[in-house]
């Protein structure tokens, strides 16, 4: 149906900043929300941003002005954009879509998730 591979991660020192892509393929017909996760060892997934169709987005608490998350329709692409980097950053950081794919007889919906991609902050 619906694939999303995610770019971008790597080791960065803390200050620095990265910027994690994600593009979605296959039969899309349309994309609602496109998020970005992350969960790190021993720890919960957490929500980090998310953006809908129109460009509304929410963040996490504990990203609110470093991170900026965007995407480009025509490219069924999301972005993160992070800035300010720091330790407890560190995580696999996850995209995921929900939307309409288009079918062979009929359209369904999807729910999507990346392999991710690790982000490590560390000095």
């Amino acid at each position: 149906q619906v694939q999303l591979v995610e770019s971008g991660g790597g080791l960065v020192q803390p200050g620095w900043s990265l910027r994690l892509s994600c593009s979605a393929s296959g039969n899309i017909f349309s994309i609602n929300y496109m998020k970005w996760y992350r969960q790190a060892p021993g720890k919960q997934r957490e929500l980090v941003a998310s953006i809908a169709s129109g460009g509304g987005t929410n963040y996490a608490d504990s990203v609110k002005g470093r991170f900026t998350i965007s995407r480009d329709n025509a490219k069924n692409t999301v972005y993160l954009q992070m800035n300010s980097l720091k330790p407890e950053d560190t995580a696999v950081y996850c995209c995921n879509a929900d939307g309409v794919y288009s079918g062979s007889y009929r359209n369904g919906f999807f729910d999507s998730w990346g392999q991710g991609t690790q982000v490590t902050v560390s000095s």
